[in-house]
């Protein structure tokens, strides 16, 4: 039992250390997909960032300044939410 003790506790640091944290990290990042809306000022994991126009099932459509270019992405290629700076 002692020898299995030592074992046991590697895989509940690495546990708490890696994968609850990066759990914890793809919840929130579907929370944000799933809460996204025409308006919404957003950043691409390409370093596009847009307004977006409308949402289908598995794209988003993007107006990008400064010509007002239309671009149609994937969901799941959005990274963040930005906020105006104005606010």
């Amino acid at each position: 039992m002692m020898q299995l003790l030592p074992f046991l506790l590697i895989i509940v640091v690495f546990y708490f250390l890696l994968i609850r944290p990066n759990q914890k990290k793809q919840q929130n990042w579907q929370q944000m997909l799933s809460n996204l809306k025409p308006g919404d000022r957003v950043t691409t994991t390409g370093g596009i960032r847009g307004v977006i126009l409308s949402i289908k099932e598995d794209a988003i459509q993007l107006r990008v300044p400064p010509d007002n270019l239309k671009l149609e992405v994937i969901k799941t290629a959005i990274a963040s939410v930005t906020q105006d700076e104005a606010k």
